[in-house]
C-alpha cells in the first residue's frame, strides 16, 4: 500500500476515535445531569414533607397566628424503618389472597375477634400474628407443669417401675390454686411448676385429683410465685361454632404455645383417663401432648374448659377434646365443700330405649308417656331400694326424658339424661317418677358414686397382694389388665375377665375379683406352674369375698390342707404346713420383703 493510502486511513481512525470520545463525555455529562436532578427532587420532596408537617401543625395549633416552625428530620432509622415497613406491606398486599368480602363468614369471624381485642373490625393481615395472641390477656397465669412419676407395677406388686418425668400444662385459678389434668400428676413422686419467662421452678402441692373429671387442683406454697399474676376467670359453657384458643406447653418447644379453633361439638363424652361419661366440648384446634391442663379461651379471653385428650385416627385430624366450665366448677365446688374429692354420683341403672311403639304398648305406655325401662340396678347402689328391673324412668329432678335417653339442654340441642345426675353432688337427693305396672310413682333418691367389681383406678394407692406357697394373689383392676395385656387389653385380655369387666356387679362394698396372677416356680407346686390370672372362687369350701378374707381364711387355717377352687373347675391342693413354710424361701428367691402388701397386714 502507497504512503498516501496509509495516511487516509489514520487519519479516518483517529476521526473514529474523537468521535467515540465525544459521545462517551456527552453521556457521561447527561448521567451527572440526572443524578443533580434526582438529588434535587429528593430536596423538593424533603422541603415539601416539611411543609405539610408544618402546615398540620398550623392547622392544629389551637394559637390564632402561630410563626412557622420547620420541624427537625425524623432519624434515619426511623425513615428506614417506615421505608421498610411501607415496602413491607406493598410486598404482602402483592402476595395476599382476594380479602374476603364484608358479609363473608371469613371476614365477621375474624371482625368479631379483632373487635373482642378493642381494635377494629378490618381483617387483620396474615404477616401479623400478634393478634391472635392479643384474644388472650390471660397468658401470663398459664403455667408448665413438670412432674416425676413412679408407678406401681402391677403384674409384680411388690415392687415399683422406673421412674420417668413429663410434662404439661396448667393455670392459675382464684384462691392460690392451679388447675391441671389428673393424668398430668397421676402416680406423682414431685410436682414443679414454672411460669411463663420464669427461669424458676416451684415444688407444688398436690390438693386434689379427680380421676373421673381428669383434673388435679395444685398449690404452691413460696410466696414468690403468686406474686405479678392474675387468676384466670372462667366463662360460660360456649356455643357450637365459638372460637376458641387453646394454651400450653406441648411438644415440639419450650415457649407458650396457642392455638385456635372453633367448637364443633358439645355432648357427654368418654373420659380416657377416668372411664366415666361426662359433658366435654370438641373442638377442631391441635391438642398434642403437652397441651394437657390448658386452659381453653373464649373471645373475651375467659376460660371455658381444660385440653385433655384428642382423637388420634388415620382417618381424622385436629380433633380434640376439652373439659367444660360446668365439669370444672363441679370439682372446685365438690373439694371446697368437704375439703376432698367425692367424685361424681350415678344413678345406678343400666338402661334400655323405648323407641319402638310395640315395646311401649306391650309395657303399658300412654301415647303421651316418654322414658326409658330400667334392665338393671346395682345392688350396691341406693337406687337398689325402690328401682325395679322394667321400671320406666319418665323424669329426673322434673325433666321429662325422651325415648331415647336425652333431654333438653339449650336451644335446639338435646343431651343424655345422665348430665342431669352428674350435676347432682354425692349424698344430694334427686326426685325420680317412673312408670310400675302402669302406675306412676315418685321417689327421692340418695345419690353414690360408682361401686365397679373391677375398678377403673385405685386412686393412687400401691396393689394388694399375698403370696403363699407360690402362688400370687391379687385383686383385678383396670390398670392391672393395662399391665398384664397392654393398651390394648379389651381385645387382648381373656373373654371371661374381660365380660365380668364390662358386665359384672358388685354385690357389696369391699366385693373384689381375687385372680392367680401367676406362680412362682418351686418344688412346692409342681404341675401348677401353668396357671395364670384365673379366679379364685373359694378356699376350702367357703366363697372368697376378697383378697383380704383370702388372706385370713389362709392364714388362720389349721386343716391339713390349702385348698383352693378356681374357674374352669380346676382345684389346687397344698399341704398346709409345707406350703406355709416354703413360703419364707420363695420370697428370699425373688427378693420379695413381705408375703402380703401392707394394706392386708391390718
Amino acid at each position: 500500500m502507497g504512503q498516501e493510502n496509509w495516511a487516509s486511513v489514520s487519519s479516518l481512525v483517529c476521526i473514529f476515535f474523537s468521535q467515540c470520545l465525544g459521545l462517551s463525555m456527552k453521556m457521561k455529562v447527561k448521567m451527572n445531569m440526572n443524578k443533580a436532578s434526582r438529588k434535587r427532587s429528593r430536596k423538593e420532596a424533603k422541603a415539601s414533607c416539611s411543609t405539610s408537617a408544618a402546615d398540620l401543625s398550623r392547622s392544629r395549633s389551637p394559637s390564632p397566628s402561630p410563626s412557622p416552625v420547620v420541624p427537625p428530620p425524623a432519624p434515619a432509622d426511623d425513615l428506614q424503618s417506615s421505608r421498610h415497613k411501607r415496602n413491607r406491606r406493598k410486598k404482602s398486599q402483592r402476595h395476599r389472597e382476594p380479602s374476603p368480602s364484608p358479609s363473608s363468614p371469613l371476614r365477621t369471624r375474624a371482625a368479631e375477634l379483632h373487635s373482642a381485642n378493642g381494635g377494629t373490625a378490618d381483617v387483620p393481615p396474615s404477616s401479623e400474628p400478634v393478634d391472635a395472641v392479643k384474644v388472650v390477656p390471660s397468658m401470663d397465669a398459664v403455667v408448665k407443669v413438670f412432674c416425676t412419676h413412679t408407678e406401681p407395677n402391677f403384674s409384680l406388686p411388690w415392687q415399683r417401675k422406673r421412674q420417668y418425668s413429663s410434662s404439661s400444662s396448667g393455670f392459675i385459678i382464684s384462691g392460690r390454686r392451679v388447675l391441671t389434668n389428673a393424668h398430668s400428676v397421676e402416680h406423682f413422686t414431685q410436682v414443679k411448676l414454672k411460669k411463663r419467662g420464669s427461669d424458676t421452678k416451684y415444688l407444688a402441692t398436690v390438693l386434689a385429683i379427680g380421676t373421673e373429671c381428669d383434673i388435679a387442683l395444685l398449690t404452691v406454697s413460696d410466696d414468690e410465685f403468686w406474686q405479678d399474676v392474675s387468676p384466670v376467670h372462667f366463662g360460660s359453657l360456649p356455643a357450637l361454632q365459638d372460637a376458641v384458643t387453646v394454651v400450653g406447653y406441648p411438644i415440639g418447644g419450650d415457649t407458650i404455645s396457642v392455638t385456635s379453633g372453633v367448637v364443633s361439638r358439645i355432648e357427654i363424652l368418654s373420659y380416657v383417663h377416668g372411664s366415666t361419661e361426662l359433658l366435654g366440648l370438641q373442638i377442631d384446634a391441635a391438642i398434642n401432648s403437652g397441651n394437657s391442663g390448658g386452659p381453653a379461651f373464649n373471645d373475651k379471653g375467659k376460660c371455658v374448659g381444660i385440653a385433655f385428650q384428642s382423637l388420634k385416627h388415620e382417618d381424622v385430624e385436629n380433633i380434640g377434646y376439652v373439659i367444660p366450665t360446668p365439669v370444672i366448677t363441679h370439682f372446685i365446688t365438690d373439694y371446697e365443700k368437704s375439703g376432698q374429692y367425692t367424685g361424681f354420683p350415678i344413678l345406678g341403672v343400666e338402661w334400655q330405649k323405648m323407641e319402638n311403639p310395640d315395646l311401649r304398648k306391650a309395657i303399658g305406655m300412654k301415647p303421651d308417656q316418654k322414658g326409658v325401662r330400667v334392665r338393671r340396678v346395682e345392688p350396691t347402689a341406693p337406687e337398689s331400694g325402690c328401682l325395679h328391673p322394667s321400671d320406666i324412668i319418665l323424669s329426673f329432678d322434673g325433666v321429662d326424658i325422651a325415648n331415647d335417653g336425652t333431654v333438653p339442654f339449650r336451644h335446639g340441642e338435646r343431651i343424655g339424661f345422665s348430665y342431669l345426675v352428674s350435676q347432682k353432688y354425692t349424698g344430694q337427693k334427686a326426685v325420680v317418677k317412673v312408670l310400675r305396672d302402669s302406675k306412676v310413682l315418685e321417689f327421692s333418691i340418695k345419690l353414690a358414686t360408682h361401686k365397679r367389681l373391677i375398678p377403673a383406678h385405685i386412686k393412687g394407692r400401691p396393689p394388694s397382694y399375698y403370696i403363699v406357697a407360690g402362688f400370687v394373689f391379687t385383686a383385678i383392676s383396670v390398670p392391672y389388665l393395662r399391665s398384664e395385656y397392654g393398651k390394648d387389653y379389651e381385645y387382648d385380655a381373656p373373654v371371661k375377665l374381660l365380660d365380668k369387666h364390662l358386665h359384672a356387679m358388685a354385690q357389696s362394698e369391699d366385693e373384689q375379683l381375687v385372680v392367680v396372677s401367676q406362680v412362682l416356680v418351686a418344688d412346692i407346686n409342681i404341675g401348677y406352674e401353668d396357671i395364670v390370672n384365673t379366679q379364685v372362687i373359694s378356699f376350702n369350701g367357703k366363697p372368697v369375698k376378697n383378697l383380704k378374707s383370702l388372706v385370713q381364711m389362709v392364714e388362720e387355717c389349721n386343716e391339713e390342707f390349702l385348698k383352693f377352687d378356681l374357674e374352669y373347675q380346676q382345684i389346687v391342693v397344698l399341704e398346709t404346713k409345707s406350703a406355709k413354710a416354703a413360703t419364707h424361701d420363695i420370697l428370699t428367691t425373688h427378693c420379695i420383703p413381705s408375703a402380703m402388701s401392707d394394706d392386708l397386714k391390718t
